[in-house]
């Protein structure tokens, strides 16, 4: 894993405010404030803990370009009893728990029904991120299994929407998801599919959430995928600190730069900026609940 000693206390300018409001549907406030230390191997989340930013200097960035909510999603336990607790602390965030595939050897029975108990609560309105993950192949795919059927389990109790992690495991996803029966809402976060999986996702009704790849040259087959994608099923994210939008790859990225995924998501389907950022606000309520 790369080192990124330049980009110390270095960070993206921030672009032209939106024409209109929007939310981050998928991003890890622990990771960007360094409430969570980066191991030496997340090289991106230190260089964007190294830029020295705290809650609230996040959320008044994001609300200065029009990105006024906030998704902060779990992927451990410790890490989603954080993100429950800063959602009943900030106005504007909201919380996503759950025991990420690549740690799902730590996915006990014990631990489970934590995340359902965190999951019950008002401000935590989604269980993810869950999903399978067959690029790092950090756990066994039967524990990856395992611990996706029973996050599916939880949503289905809680009435919360499920957040999905899919890396190179398209297949198994969706057929999990068929075989254990899919909760009234499923959302791909950072979608990786091409105008195939999308069709697959539009005729389940699965919201696809778009990230800063979309933006990347040579990503074309997202951009075919969110052309497929109707505006009624799409999302934005940043996954913050990971997968910042061009021209910013290689730093930090933050909720602040959304506007740079949305205006190439907008050109794509050809939109006006407001009336995405319309859109993807409303898909919002329909996934997570009323703000």
């Amino acid at each position: 894993m790369r080192s990124w000693p330049a980009l110390k206390g270095e960070r993206p300018q921030a672009p032209a405010p939106l024409d209109g409001e929007v939310f981050d549907s998928h991003c890890h406030l622990d990771l960007m404030v360094g409430v969570r230390e980066a191991s030496d191997g997340d090289a991106i989340a230190l260089a964007a803990q190294a830029a020295g930013a705290d809650v609230a200097r996040v959320l008044a960035e994001s609300r200065a370009v029009g990105v006024t909510r906030l998704v902060n999603v779990g992927y451990d336990l410790p890490s989603s009893e954080w993100a429950a607790e800063a959602a009943a602390r900030y106005d504007g965030v909201y919380a996503g728990v759950a025991i990420h595939p690549n740690g799902s050897g730590a996915a006990t029975p014990e631990a489970l029904g934590r995340i359902e108990e965190l999951a019950a609560l008002p401000q935590v309105r989604a269980v993810g991120e869950t999903g399978l993950d067959y690029f790092r192949e950090w756990a066994s795919h039967e524990d990856q299994h395992a611990s996706f059927r029973a996050h599916i389990e939880i949503a289905k109790r809680t009435g919360k929407a499920l957040v999905i992690h899919d890396r190179d495991a398209h297949d198994d996803v969706l057929r999990v998801l068929a075989e254990a029966g899919a909760p009234d809402v499923v959302v791909f976060h950072s979608f990786s599919g091409d105008a195939e999986m999308a069709k697959k996702c539009v005729d389940a009704g699965y919201f696809m959430s778009f990230s800063g790849p979309v933006t990347y040259k040579n990503a074309g087959y997202l951009r075919e995928a969110a052309e497929i994608a109707p505006k009624e099923l799409i999302l934005v994210e940043t996954d913050a600190p990971y997968l910042p939008p061009t021209p910013h790859r290689g730093k930090p990225n933050a909720p602040y730069l959304i506007p740079l995924t949305l205006r190439c998501l907008a050109e794509v389907k050809n939109m006006s900026e407001n009336d995405l950022c319309a859109a993807v606000n409303a898909n919002g309520e329909r996934v997570f609940g009323r703000w």
